[in-house]
């Protein structure tokens, strides 16, 4: 008996062992998901004050309650991903609308991009300085004009024609950013000689949202002030679809965060929805591969935040920090350090 016992447990083995894997990464799809992030970099508790950490972490979890208000009753992803983004914008704590940082000239020039993964549409503004809410003229180009990208006065113009505020530039000015300016660029004032490289902010503030609506529809949004003491008009991945910015609903949608240089030349956001539509691989492996690997091998710093068609939400970076929360029914949380 006891051998028969053995025969029967060795014929089940493998057909146990193989309903138990299929269970462990089975799961039910969220009716709905949103994630967020306000920029990855050299964030740590000993630089950030039990106030300011506070101030942090309610306003992640503001911007999320936002998101899912919307999403819970029936909304659309855009517009909660544009909400969310508006409300981060006007928190001056980010690097995105008010609060953002300022270019070496001492100006605040503002990026933003969106995109809709059921068609694929997108739109984005680059280098402006009166839009109130970026965000808001990035959707505007997507879904009033037949273009993805404009640029300075003419994204500016155009925004003024679709309604969108308009403030003065001094609108954005906060203290905190201007001293963190003349500081950064008086250490590049003196180190001059020794490279050509402009001396960078290392806490980025960038800010994005993708979210998961009913409907199964993602959308994507990021918004930023760009880098710190920047010159020469630069412009970074954030208003770049495929490379800060994607969304579709066969794969997933990112938003991204970091040194903007890498993330254009390695088309980052893109290369993780490829990673997931033509691989296969789930999003946490994806993103991984693409921030630790890719990026991460190459020195370049910063994060991203996702969410696949099935509503698995990532959120990966490679530097100490990264402003982050997500929410699904019934779960909502928000982190800042590793």
């Amino acid at each position: 008996m006891k051998n028969l016992h053995f025969l029967i447990l060795v014929f089940l083995l493998p057909f146990l062992i193989t309903c138990n894997s299929k269970q462990s990464i089975k799961h039910q799809k969220p009716e709905y998901a949103l994630v967020i992030h306000g920029g990855a970099g050299v964030i740590l508790p000993t630089d950030i004050s039990k106030e300011k950490e506070k101030a942090y972490f309610f306003s992640l979890d503001t911007a999320l309650q936002i998101g899912e208000n919307i999403l819970k009753n029936g909304g659309s992803s855009l517009n909660a991903v544009e909400a969310v983004i508006v409300f981060l914008e006007n928190d001056s704590l980010f690097n995105a609308g008010k609060g953002a940082v300022f270019t070496f000239d001492g100006k605040n020039e503002l990026d933003a991009s969106v995109m809709f993964g059921k068609d694929k549409t997108a739109g984005s503004v680059a280098g402006v300085t009166t839009i109130k809410n970026p965000i808001k003229a990035a959707r505007a180009v997507m879904e009033k004009s037949p273009h993805v990208l404009m640029v300075g006065a003419g994204a500016e113009s155009f925004a003024k024609e679709k309604g969108i505020e308009m403030v003065d530039p001094s609108y954005f000015f906060t203290y905190e950013r201007w001293n963190s300016h003349q500081k950064l660029k008086k250490q590049e004032v003196e180190n001059k000689d020794k490279t050509d490289i402009p001396v960078a902010d290392k806490k980025k503030g960038t800010v994005g949202c993708v979210a998961l609506d009913k409907e199964g529809n993602i959308s994507a949004g990021t918004s930023t002030g760009g880098m710190t003491n920047k010159k020469y008009n630069r412009v970074g991945d954030s208003p770049l679809i495929g490379a800060g910015t994607y969304a579709d609903n066969k794969s997933c949608g990112i938003s991204c965060t970091g040194h903007g240089e890498f993330f254009i030349r390695y088309t980052v956001a893109k290369d993780v929805a490829a990673l997931v539509e033509y691989k296969n691989m789930d999003i946490q492996t994806a993103a991984d591969e693409v921030i630790h690997q890719k990026l991460g091998k190459i020195g370049a710093e910063g994060g991203l935040v996702g969410i696949d068609k099935e509503g698995n939400i990532v959120m990966s970076f490679n530097t100490p920090g990264m402003y982050r929360g997500y929410c699904i029914p019934g779960k909502r949380e928000t982190f800042i350090y590793k």
